[in-house]
């Protein structure tokens, strides 16, 4: 897995926020994380086509100069080779794109937004599910959900929570953790967010005696 940016420390720090929070309510709190929701490789290969065209296209427009030199390199040159010269400069103009493209800043300009939010979704949604976040026995956990190379962050809330707390009021604390990635305060922000996640559950949750840890308190780190 690509690096993450957050440290053994930070990570006991997140479990020890989410234990703190999950003391004064029933409601169960689960973090992950992961480097990219996918791995975008149609996206990259397509962006490097259309470059590597465009440059085909920009080297006609000099192609007098650029014949003049292929036959400076050679004492007996055919008409073929700077067609070919073209070509294979194209040809690794689109390789050379395609191994920068897997740089977060680049993939982020090529891959279209609504298609990184879907994939972001879907993989939170499928989380939600492995984890088992959804079958807490009164239906009280939430699910916050971090993709780095999106700088998305997904709360998914249970069925229990989902009646009583809206969708909605969980936006002010997306849009929170999403600039503390943007400031890479990732730890900062998790844990901040875990403490407001802790104080709105503990409003419609409160603990009860015979509660029961069911969810690991530990920030989950995902591989695709």
């Amino acid at each position: 897995m690509k690096k993450t940016p957050i440290s053994p420390e930070d990570r006991i720090a997140v479990a020890a926020a989410v234990k703190k929070a999950e003391s004064a309510t029933s409601g169960e709190i689960s973090t992950a994380l992961i480097a990219e929701s996918s791995d975008y490789a149609f996206f990259e290969l397509r962006a490097s086509v259309a470059f590597a065209v465009l440059l085909y296209i920009v080297q006609l427009q000099f192609y007098p100069q650029i014949s003049s030199f292929v036959e400076s390199l050679y004492w007996n040159s055919s008409s073929w080779m700077t067609p070919m010269f073209i070509g294979i400069l194209s040809f690794l103009g689109g390789g050379l794109f395609y191994f920068f493209s897997n740089i977060p800043a680049i993939d982020r300009i090529i891959i279209p937004r609504s298609v990184m939010n879907a994939r972001v979704r879907s993989r939170a949604l499928r989380h939600f599910t492995e984890s088992g976040v959804y079958a807490t026995a009164d239906g009280t956990g939430i699910l916050i959900f971090i993709s780095l190379l999106e700088r998305r962050v997904e709360i998914l809330a249970d069925k229990g929570i989902s009646e009583k707390i809206p969708e909605e009021d969980w936006n002010g604390m997306v849009g929170e953790l999403t600039q503390s990635l943007a400031r890479k305060e990732l730890a900062q922000g998790l844990i901040k967010a875990v403490e407001s996640c802790g104080k709105r559950l503990q409003e419609h949750f409160p603990i009860q005696e015979d509660d029961v840890n069911e969810l690991s308190d530990d920030l989950v780190i995902l591989e695709e």
